[in-house]
Formats: structure tokens, sequence, C-alpha cells
């Protein structure tokens, strides 16, 4: 997973930080904490969003442990609700998920199976989530 993101439209924010300078008419330079010093301070205006004091858009800089790549790994806490969607021909299981850097709000819906694979310490081993 990309820093900065989740999933295809959802862009995730970390800050907000203060503007030290304008570079250029179309890049800021940004007043970064020492755990992102491996950043470069600089931006472009497109990936910068004004701050207009809604805690739930931020994620918290504890909870975003930033590796050397530059990326994280979002890990499922636990499953929140379960549904099963009839299409024409078949039925697709899905599970509501809470991940560790989101709050309740930022659950997400996934695929049952594709959960069972990657984190079956999410589904008790007698019975199963549907």
């Amino acid at each position: 997973m990309r820093f900065g993101k989740k999933g295809k439209l959802s862009p995730r924010y970390v800050g907000p930080y203060k503007i030290l300078k304008r570079i250029d008419k179309v890049a800021y330079e940004l007043e970064l904490p020492s755990k992102l010093a491996s950043l470069q301070p600089v931006f472009h205006i497109s990936l910068l969003k004004k701050y207009v004091g809604d805690p739930a858009s931020i994620v918290p800089l504890e909870s975003v442990a930033v590796k050397d790549s530059l990326s994280y790994e979002d890990v499922p806490v636990e499953i929140l609700d379960c549904q099963v969607r009839r299409l024409i021909n078949s039925e697709v299981a899905s599970v509501k998920v809470l991940w560790r850097s989101q709050s309740i709000e930022g659950a997400t819906w996934e695929a049952e199976a594709t959960m069972k694979t990657k984190y079956p310490y999410l589904f008790p081993s007698d019975s199963t989530v549907s």
C-alpha cells in the first residue's frame, strides 16, 4: 500500500502541517516532523488539501508506521459485520473490516474469501462468518 493512499478512489491525508514558504506557483515547502524526515518537504499543490478541521479526514501520525520505502501496511483489527449479496447467478459474501489506522467510519467492505486467506486469525476456526 502506497503512503497516503488506501483503495482506488479514497485518498487519505496525514497532517496538518504548517507551510513554511512558497517555492513556485505550484510548489510549497512544509514543516514536517522528525518522524517524516526521510520525505522531501516540497510538495506540489495538487498533493495538498486545505485544512478544514474535520478530525475524521486525518490519519494520526502515531498510527502510521512509515517504512524506508515510504509505504505502510494497514492491518485489520476485527470483523464488524457480514452480508451476502445476491447477483444474477451467484452470491458474494462480504465482511466489514475495521483497519488499525482507521476509525469505525473508515471501515470497508471486503470479499470474505480474500480476507479468510490473508487474515485467517479474524475468523473463528469452528464456525464461518456468513
